[in-house]
């Protein structure tokens, strides 16, 4: 019906909203409400990954407070809008846009810190969530590509640099303020709300509300050893099968990820991080080099403070925190900005049993097909796995490591749906919400495993009549 958008779940038709409905709305917010045809337009409607320019939201709301969420949420909500809220703009499948109303919660970033606690608005950026925590020597487990938002981040689960040491993101939240469907800001803890605090801990961004704010569990930072050995494509497979021997089951302290990369050329990495000094670090590698039986042909490892390392780890090592952004003025943005975008497709697995002799061959040929892909391997196990896979809504405690395939080139989506598709005989149907995939077959076991079934309990009390809505929502 022309002039009209039906609303999920109630069969109700309601009125599109007009020119003078938006206006309203803009006048509403303390923040502000970018339509098309305004001078930056084009700038709010990007996200990180560039296949998605083509998306024209209606309106984009750079939100800067919980009013100005549940301000827009009652929009959508009175006009049957489709609405999508967006933090760090990073969704693998490119939802955090849509042809609606996108709730940006950028301009909400402040990060502040009292008595081994930290609280962290839903729109800071990681590399600005690490710098203003070391101020007071402290920091939180998170992940390492530094424009990502915390929201998504947390949400999904949080893997990260020094999950092995202190847990996922989510298990260190101990609360959140979200805004559900109904308008309302709720707190999301142990004690309030802890069907939603559970659900917020690995069921995903997107599902339940808008998150506004976190709280974390902070803990003290502490000289760390970074580390990248590179060892020539020969030696490729037994690189592979010596370091999932060793990374998963490794002391907590060490960190480990395995790059098998085609880009252009091809090259094995290991990289890491080991929370304590250079000599313990070194013992560690030196048991994977046994095992491989050849040394790397080239190594960097180094002892570093906590925030220089994060910045290692983010590729920004010789940037400030203020360079390490995307370029622009709104918010999450910095006129200083030297980070760019980039296109990409993206698929990913996780292991719960070491690769056999032939599901390591048949990764070592995926990667060296032609093009300009990686695979890339992190460790799990330590501290993730000691929480039982039911405490939290992130169901993958007994993995071994997850693994992304990564393509950025043309006929990428082909090479990562072909090797995607060889792996899965060997690692089986598990995934990771915060990689979503938008093919991805039986994703409510993939991602969630014994958990959907009361994640959808949880969605169907905060939000019965599904305003939020995504393809692969729970």
């Amino acid at each position: 019906m022309a002039g009209t958008v039906v609303v999920s779940g109630t069969g109700a038709a309601l009125a599109a909203p007009r020119t003078p409905d938006w206006a309203a709305l803009a006048r509403g917010l303390d923040g502000r409400l970018i339509r098309p045809g305004d001078a930056s337009y084009d700038q709010a409607r990007r996200l990180f990954n560039t296949a998605y320019d083509a998306v024209r939201p209606a309106a984009v709301a750079y939100c800067e407070n919980p009013a100005d969420v549940a301000e827009c949420v009652s929009f959508a909500r009175r006009f049957g809008v489709p609405v999508t809220s967006r933090s760090g703009g990073h969704s693998y499948a490119g939802w955090s846009t849509g042809p609606g109303l996108v709730i940006d919660v950028s301009p909400m970033s402040r990060v502040s810190y009292s008595g081994g606690h930290a609280t962290v608005g839903a729109g800071a950026r990681l590399v600005d969530v690490y710098s203003k925590l070391a101020a007071h020597g402290v920091s939180i487990p998170a992940g390492s590509c530094p424009t990502v938002g915390v929201a998504g981040l947390t949400l999904g689960g949080g893997i990260g640099v020094v999950s092995r040491k202190y847990g996922l993101t989510c298990d260190v939240l101990e609360s959140a303020q979200i805004v559900t469907a109904d308008g309302r800001l709720l707190t999301a803890s142990a004690t309030a709300n802890p069907d939603l605090y559970w659900a917020s801990r690995g069921g995903g961004g997107g599902n339940f509300g808008v998150a506004t704010s976190f709280t974390f569990r902070t803990h003290t930072t502490r000289d760390v050893t970074v580390f990248f050995l590179h060892w020539p494509w020969a030696k490729a497979a037994a690189v592979l099968k010596a370091w999932q021997a060793w990374a998963p089951f490794a002391p907590d302290a060490l960190w480990s990820n395995l790059h098998l990369n085609h880009d252009p050329s091809l090259d094995v990495m290991v990289g890491g991080l080991y929370v304590g000094g250079k000599a313990g670090c070194e013992a560690l590698l030196r048991k994977l080099v046994d095992r491989i039986g050849t040394g790397p042909s080239s190594r960097y490892v180094k002892q570093s403070a906590y925030d220089h390392a994060m910045m290692v780890m983010a590729g920004c090592s010789s940037l400030s925190v203020a360079q390490c952004h995307r370029p622009g003025t709104l918010p999450g943005q910095n006129t200083s900005g030297q980070l760019v975008r980039d296109s990409f497709s993206a698929k990913s697995h996780i292991a719960y049993t070491p690769l056999s002799a032939a599901g390591i061959k048949a990764l070592v040929a995926q990667v060296a097909a032609g093009g300009r892909h990686s695979v890339l391997l992190d460790a799990l196990g330590g501290a993730v796995g000691r929480v039982r896979p039911d405490a939290t809504a992130f169901p993958h405690r007994q993995a071994l490591f997850t693994v992304q395939y990564y393509a950025h080139f043309a006929g990428a989506a082909a090479w990562t749906r072909a090797a995607h598709a060889a792996m899965r005989p060997h690692f089986g149907d598990h995934a990771y919400v915060n990689y979503i995939d938008p093919e991805l077959g039986g994703w409510r076991q993939q991602y969630y495993g014994a958990n959907a079934a009361r994640l959808a309990q949880v969605k169907a009390t905060y939000d019965p009549s599904r305003l939020f809505r995504l393809p692969q929502g729970v």
